[in-house]
């Protein structure tokens, strides 16, 4: 599948390897949790860089002693319905300090983009003939948010300092677990204001 990252198509390196599969001798290489947790001492050992992939099912908490291991995360959005891994991202990002490649694989869709990137994702994989300019569009599409979040842009207030940006209303603070269960991607997590703990 194409990568992209930033607002052009990337050359991609990893290679995403099957539980079964042979991995790639010194090739980047993406495996999943259960691979992991079966292989940690010999993949540890390799000499090559290391990625994981971790389903909706599987939040970062499961590997948050461990993030060191890993150049590339790669979150899994199973259906559009499915929003878990907004939530993994800014959890990776706010309160684990993950500062690697968060990348977004599954049903990833051009409406979602400008929100995945709020929540801290950096890449991209799409579907094959996926549009760069159209990407380009979705990213650019609001240009003035409320809150802060992970993608770094300034906020409504911090603007409004500078004289460019109305009084926000204030968002109450909101709460969730490691595993919030499945959420519209229409609903902006990126928007929702940490709590003091870095943490919704």
């Amino acid at each position: 599948m194409p990568l992209i990252k930033g607002d052009r198509i990337a050359e991609d390196p990893w290679i995403t390897v099957g539980d079964e599969e042979v991995l790639p001798e010194g090739a980047p290489a993406i495996v999943s949790l259960a691979r992991w947790r079966a292989e940690r001492d010999t993949l540890a050992g390799r000499n090559a860089p290391l990625g994981i992939r971790l389903r909706a099912d599987q939040p970062p908490g499961e590997i948050a002693a461990e993030l060191d291991r890993f150049q590339v995360i790669a979150l899994e959005f199973p259906s559009f319905g499915d929003g878990r891994a907004y939530s993994y991202a800014r959890l990776l990002r706010a309160r684990h300090g993950y500062r690697g490649e968060l990348r977004a694989v599954g049903q990833v869709l051009r409406d979602q983009a400008l929100f995945m990137r709020r929540c801290g994702f950096d890449a991209f994989e799409v579907a094959a003939g996926t549009g760069v300019a159209g990407w380009r569009e979705a990213l650019g599409e609001i240009s003035v948010f409320y809150q802060p979040a992970e993608d770094g842009r300034p906020a409504a207030h911090g603007l409004r300092r500078n004289g460019n940006a109305a009084t926000p209303t204030p968002a109450a603070d909101v709460v969730h677990d490691e595993d919030p269960g499945p959420s519209s991607p229409e609903r902006d997590l990126s928007t929702e204001r940490l709590g003091n703990d870095g943490y919704r």
